[in-house]
């Protein structure tokens, strides 16, 4: 297996990492490293003989974590900081609609299943608001009641 960055590579990890069970001290789904910090590798190792695993050591929060391929970038590609990641609950602000038929009324819950970052207007979501997903402009999200949103935590 070729490994893409080499020890002490700096890198940025693109989602979330949340605790697997495997990290102590905090609870199994507990976020570990918000998306878009940046760390250094530190160590490189193979799980099951076919995943490669860096341990990377992010220094702005002192934390160790194992982290897999697909989970990051080189820390100077281009980033595009979003407000809310994966999982994060949020609000329409407008009533959203397609075709002329409304589908979601603007104060609806939704969930976060994915960020997309490459979007020629800005950052856009997928959000699952009950029995539909829909793409989904950051401008018009809110985060949830108590949720804070990535640019206040």
């Amino acid at each position: 297996m070729q490994t893409r960055f080499d020890l002490g590579a700096p890198v940025r990890v693109t989602r979330n990492v949340r605790n697997d069970g495997t990290y102590p001290g905090l609870s199994t789904g507990d976020v570990l490293v918000r998306c878009g910090t940046a760390g250094n590798v530190v160590d490189v190792g193979v799980f099951l003989q076919d995943q490669i695993i860096y341990s990377v050591h992010f220094l702005d929060i002192d934390r160790l974590v194992g982290c897999r391929d697909e989970e990051l970038i080189a820390a100077d590609e281009p980033w595009v900081p979003s407000r809310f990641e994966t999982r994060d609950k949020v609000i329409a602000l407008k009533t959203l609609a397609v075709n002329g038929e409304t589908r979601v009324a603007a104060g609806s819950v939704g969930e976060v299943i994915k960020v997309l970052r490459d979007m020629p207007d800005g950052v856009q979501y997928h959000v699952r608001f009950s029995d539909r997903v829909l793409q989904v402009p950051e401008t018009t999200l809110a985060a949830a009641h108590g949720a804070p949103d990535a640019l206040s935590r």
